[in-house]
């Protein structure tokens, strides 16, 4: 996955964050202005003082851009938001569902990462990205319950190829999380047909379900996993033998989803499959082409081998190309993405995964769960076009994180800032 050379590549265009970019840019001007290199030759009390300026004037920065952000949202609400002052700076900016209190995250993350005592590393875009981390766990707190959290498998939960296992210490924060009645969805790429192949990503997880003492039986059901990204959903079944039971496409399709017929489906697909091969030919990739039901992908030929990073990228980017070019994608959504050591081609994305979450934990009424009330937590979110969970910003708040260990630090944050808000509203 993208994460696993680095979240903070960034030396392409389409491997940017434009927003975080722009903030990062913001902060190189305090830190030149008022970090001290030559405070290792100087007092101790000239090295407290350059740290106290470089966070107030940090503080301020963030503070500026969260009133922008507010300015946005209300745009947002007039049905405006391309005419906000933070649309036009960043003009890739989307829609947001909560509040973002960016001063009070900076100074949570500076406590932690000792930003503003730095004198020769400027705040990183992983500084950036943690702080938009806490200020959106900040926000939905503030926003209310968070109804659905929703995950990302490889490099999210467990590393990239691996599984779920009982000692992944993410196993007890989701528990936690279904313990104060979340819902929890696994969004994942993987387009497993059965359920066996899930339980074998997912046992320890799932048999910690089984097991808990915490959970009551109600609760213990509220899991599904969203298999090919949006197109194969499996719930809970403590009465499974694999504790996963299938759910008939039928009773969770979205309207929209109605459209989505099967020659339009194949024909992509072919579509797709021809450019894999084109660009197997053209970089000389020792590939075998995988076709699946929703999906159609390139894995090397022989197993353990590696394919170079940038033919990786470089088949994304033509795939994603020819494709959108076609007609036939104007009709049916598709996502082309890096899997670390295969490219695949879904039909739908983690945004239409989400959605489905969303409305098959809905209420009675079939309202579906609200955006400011979920949360996807993943890892592949620089590419705006490819990564496989970047368009899951449209239906949710949204998380980035760089490795498993990250998810958990996380989680941790979510359950500390998710008490404290309900510690308020008592």
């Amino acid at each position: 996955m993208t994460t696993r050379y680095r979240v903070e590549y960034a030396l392409k265009t389409h491997r940017r964050d434009q927003f975080i970019e722009w903030i990062k840019g913001l902060l190189a001007v305090p830190f030149v202005l008022h970090s001290q290199p030559t405070g290792v030759f100087e007092a101790r009390g000239t090295v407290a003082d350059m740290a106290a300026e470089a966070c107030r004037r940090y503080a301020e920065i963030m503070k500026d851009v969260e009133e922008m952000i507010d300015d946005h949202i209300n745009h947002q609400d007039d049905g405006l938001q391309h005419q906000s002052k933070l649309k036009l700076l960043v003009p890739s900016i989307g829609n947001f569902f909560t509040r973002l209190p960016l001063a009070e995250a900076f100074k949570y993350q500076d406590s932690l990462r000792f930003i503003s005592s730095r004198r020769f590393v400027p705040p990183s875009f992983n500084d950036i990205r943690l702080i938009l981390n806490t200020a959106q766990i900040m926000g939905v707190a503030a926003a209310g319950a968070l109804d659905l959290a929703t995950f990302d498998g490889d490099v999210t939960l467990y590393d990239d190829g691996k599984s779920l296992e009982p000692d992944n210490p993410v196993i007890t924060r989701i528990i936690d999380l279904m313990s104060r009645n979340t819902k929890i969805g696994i969004v994942t790429a993987a387009g497993y047909t059965e359920a066996e192949r899930y339980f074998e990503r997912l046992y320890g997880l799932l048999e910690a379900i089984r097991d808990s003492k915490v959970l009551t039986i109600e609760q213990k059901h509220n899991l599904v996993v969203m298999g090919g990204e949006s197109n194969f959903l499996f719930e809970y079944s403590i009465s499974s033998p694999h504790l996963l039971e299938w759910v008939p496409r039928r009773s969770w399709i979205l309207d929209d989803m109605l459209t989505w017929s099967e020659p339009v489906i194949q024909a992509l697909l072919d579509k797709a499959e021809a450019a894999l091969n084109e660009c197997i030919t053209n970089l000389s990739l020792s590939a075998l082409v995988i076709r699946k039901e929703r999906a159609v992908g390139i894995v090397p030929t022989i197993q353990g081998a590696k394919f170079p990073r940038e033919s990786l990228e470089e088949t994304v980017l033509v795939v994603q190309k020819i494709l959108e070019m076609s007609p036939v994608s104007k009709t049916l959504p598709f996502c082309a993405f890096n899997g670390g050591n295969d490219v695949f081609v879904d039909i739908g994305d983690k945004s239409w995964g989400v959605l489905v979450c969303q409305k098959y934990f809905g209420d009675r009424l079939g309202r579906s769960i609200e955006g400011k009330r979920t949360m996807h937590v993943g890892d592949q979110f620089l590419s705006a076009n490819g990564a496989n969970d970047f368009r899951a910003r449209r239906v949710a708040t949204t998380l980035w994180v760089a490795n498993p260990d990250e998810c958990v630090t996380l989680l941790d944050e979510v359950a500390e800032f998710m008490r404290a808000a309900e510690r308020k509203r008592v």
